[in-house]
């Protein structure tokens, strides 16, 4: 079976870098574009392919373009789609993302997902059960909260990427308190923890059970409650900041395949800082990702120039 399964947003990025970054009721020009796979688990599970561990996405897709193209995609990289269960009343989703080629940022469209929600049979049901981590965005609520009670009910490790937030604060505080593993953006622990900095939103979320609490700052890097305190990490520079479509979920990505590894959350947040910093230096949220060969390289690098003093 598959040591990781992920159940969450999944879609075809169309990614444009535009000459400059717009105000509203402008234009500007596109100076490239490019089509890679979308989605923060989906693209998580890329990543944690691409370094080595067995992955697939549990979901509905339909039977148009799209769904065989994000299908053709998933497959391109090793994520297993068996758990993708075609219906005619589902289609495939878009995102539409533009970048500044400036600093690398993005602005993302994402196409709201609509479809229906999973109907659960045991063979869907078995793919938790038997996995090690269930990684979720919460990105289609009911389909994310009834995958973590199952894999509650088998003992699966929960892994949340706190990135998508309901109206409703009740449901996102009851999603990220099933939580095991929860890595969230900027915005999502002080919204859904209602406090105004990011040390007492980590740590009061700390005690909603979750033995893992942190959150991701781009090139402020990441903070994490570790031993009761919060702490910061650093972002590591890329050769050269071409897109950051993508960090966070390559983040969770490589955190996961460090931490199946073994490796202490130490180890487990540079890991995956690394990773971030590899993927950046190509355009899209996937085509950058590299292999463990390549993170561990880096790290050995990095390791040595720290050493000697210089912490780049």
């Amino acid at each position: 079976m598959f040591q990781i399964v992920g159940v969450g947003y999944s879609c075809v990025d169309k990614i444009c870098t535009v000459e400059d970054f717009p105000v509203e009721d402008s234009s500007t020009h596109i100076i490239s574009k490019v089509t890679q796979g979308g989605g923060a688990v989906a693209t998580a599970l890329v990543a944690i392919s691409r370094l080595g561990v067995r992955c697939a996405f549990i979901g509905n897709i339909g039977n148009d373009k799209v769904s065989d193209e994000v299908i053709q995609l998933f497959e391109a990289d090793g994520v297993s789609t068996e758990y993708m269960v075609k219906r005619d009343d589902c289609h495939g989703l878009e995102s539409y993302v533009m970048v500044n080629p400036a600093n690398g940022s993005r602005t993302k469209f994402p196409e709201r997902d609509y479809n229906p929600p999973i109907a659960w049979d045991s063979r869907l049901e078995n793919a938790i059960r038997k996995a090690q981590i269930l990684h979720l965005d919460g990105t289609h609520y009911e389909n994310a909260l009834n995958a973590a009670k199952i894999a509650k009910s088998h003992g699966v490790l929960i892994s949340l990427d706190g990135c998508s937030m309901q109206k409703d604060n009740e449901k996102n505080c009851a999603l990220a308190s099933m939580a095991d593993i929860l890595i969230m953006n900027s915005k999502y622990p002080l919204r859904v923890s209602e406090k105004d900095s990011y040390e007492e939103a980590l740590l009061e979320m700390s005690t909603w059970g979750p033995r893992i609490v942190g959150c991701t700052l781009g090139e402020d890097g990441s903070r994490f409650v570790i031993n009761g305190k919060v702490r910061s990490f650093p972002s590591y520079k890329a050769q050269k900041v071409v897109d950051t479509t993508g960090c966070g979920d390559v983040f969770h990505g490589a955190f996961l395949n460090s931490y199946l590894s073994g490796m202490d959350l130490e180890h487990c947040i540079r890991f995956a800082s690394i990773t971030v910093s590899i993927k950046c230096n190509m355009p899209g949220g996937r085509a950058g990702i590299p292999n463990k060969e390549q993170v561990l390289k880096l790290m050995v690098e990095k390791l040595h120039k720290c050493r000697k003093g210089d912490k780049k």
